[in-house]
Parts: structure tokens; C-alpha cells; sequence
């Protein structure tokens, strides 16, 4: 079958929250879903900076007045959100999920993180005992719903507000169908992005170890390279 955007389910209504709202990844997460008219929840260890970042956010052109931008800590914004996004470094990341495994019990997690390090020769992909960054998550989350996502999705080009689409597919990896539709329906909230299923858990090593790939691309290109899948 076809990528047929008119049966995604309305996930207009869902708070999204995002773990690690304050970096690059998460912020510029955090301005489109904000954009769109989605309910945001910045994230962040300190609910101080949390709120200070999703303030920032809210002020942001395409904003809508009056919306729904908010920060707190971490755990907070866990047990609020219906959809929560782990967007923290990967030195950071067992650490944070597992002390977060309590309030994500029952909730959608949606992680984009991706096991990389650098060198004289540029990036490259770490070996993770897991097997990738999201089935180390679910491991920690045994009573979350969890998916790999938003991979691949340029920081800079989420935070530029004169960009009004971004043009790339959203590689979707989980053990849940039912997440494709949702995760691809949020995917869709920014303009000119797909959500497309790419396989379970055991297929996200290669997803999180391309981005590597594309800062290659990048750097050569002078450009915010993406992905998108053809004959779809």
C-alpha cells in the first residue's frame, strides 16, 4: 500500500513532551510541534531553564498566541505528556531514561537519539551492548510504548523560522504497529514530513548509525541533508 496521509489519526489533541528540550534537537522538536498548534512540554533537568527555554519557544515567529508552551522538570513533564520525545546527549541517555521509567510507565516514547562518536576523521557509530539507543530504552521502559524516530531531522533547519517545510521521511522503527500511525501522524504536523515504518527495533541500529552518513553529507554538501524514501 501507498503512504496515504488522509488515514493517520488526529493527534492534534496529544501533549508532546520532550526530554532534553533545552538542546539543539529537542528545542527545534519543541518549535514545530509548538508551530503546528500541538501542546509542548520542555523538559530539562532544571525546571528553571526548562521554563526559560519553552518561554523562548513561545515568542518564536509562527507560534500561535495563546499557546501552549510550558517547561518542567524532567519527571513532570513525564507524567503530563501523552507522547514523550527522549532527546538527550548519548553519554546521558541510559542514565536519564531509567531514572524516568516510573512516570513513563503506559505513555508513547519516541527516541531520537543516536550513538555517535567523533574524531580527526569525523563521526562515526558506537557499539551499543542493545544493540541501538532505542532498545537500550526499551529495555529500561518495560511499561512504555516505544519507538526509534525523527533520526535524521536537521537541528538547524527545525529552528530556522523562515523555513516553512522540511522536506524528508521520518524512518519509523518499533515493535508496536499501532505507533506507526500516531508517530507518523505527528510527523506529519510539520509540513513536508512523513512518517514511514522502517522495520522493528532490531532495524534501528543502521537508522541511528546513518546520521554519521549524513554529517558527512553535510559538511561536503554545505547543506541540511535528509532522507526520503521513493515509490511511496
Amino acid at each position: 500500500m501507498a503512504y496515504d496521509a488522509s488515514t493517520l489519526p488526529d493527534v492534534s489533541g496529544l501533549t508532546v513532551g520532550i526530554i532534553g528540550g533545552t538542546g539543539d534537537q529537542g528545542r527545534g522538536l519543541a518549535y514545530r510541534f509548538a508551530r503546528a498548534g500541538q501542546t509542548v512540554l520542555i523538559g530539562s533537568r532544571s525546571a528553571e531553564r526548562a521554563a526559560e527555554s519553552a518561554a523562548e519557544i513561545a515568542a518564536l515567529p509562527g507560534v500561535p498566541a495563546g499557546g501552549s508552551v510550558t517547561g518542567a522538570a524532567n519527571d513532570e513533564v513525564a507524567r503530563r505528556s501523552d507522547v514523550v520525545i527522549i532527546a538527550v546527549p548519548w553519554d546521558g541517555h541510559a542514565a536519564t531514561v531509567a531514572a524516568l521509567a516510573k512516570p513513563l510507565a503506559g505513555r508513547i516514547v519516541i527516541d531520537c537519539v543516536n550513538p555517535l562518536g567523533f574524531d580527526k576523521q569525523g563521526p562515526y557509530a558506537l557499539t551499543v551492548a542493545e544493540g541501538s539507543a532505542v532498545q537500550q530504552a526499551a529495555a529500561l521502559l518495560p511499561d512504555s510504548r516505544v519507538c526509534a524516530a525523527f533520526n535524521h531531522v536537521s537541528a538547524p533547519l527545525l529552528a530556522d523560522p523562515e523555513v516553512d517545510r522540511i522536506d524528508l521521511d521520518v524512518l519509523i522503527c518499533t515493535e508496536d504497529r499501532e505507533l506507526v500511525d500516531v508517530v507518523g501522524a505527528l510527523a506529519a504536523r510539520i509540513p513536508g514530513m512523513r512518517g514511514i515504518y522502517a522495520g522493528r527495533l532490531r532495524n534501528a541500529h543502521q537508522i541511528e548509525a546513518f546520521t554519521a552518513n549524513l554529517i558527512a553529507i553535510n559538511k561536503r554538501y554545505k547543506a541540511h541533508a535528509g532522507i526520503r524514501v521513493t515509490d511511496l
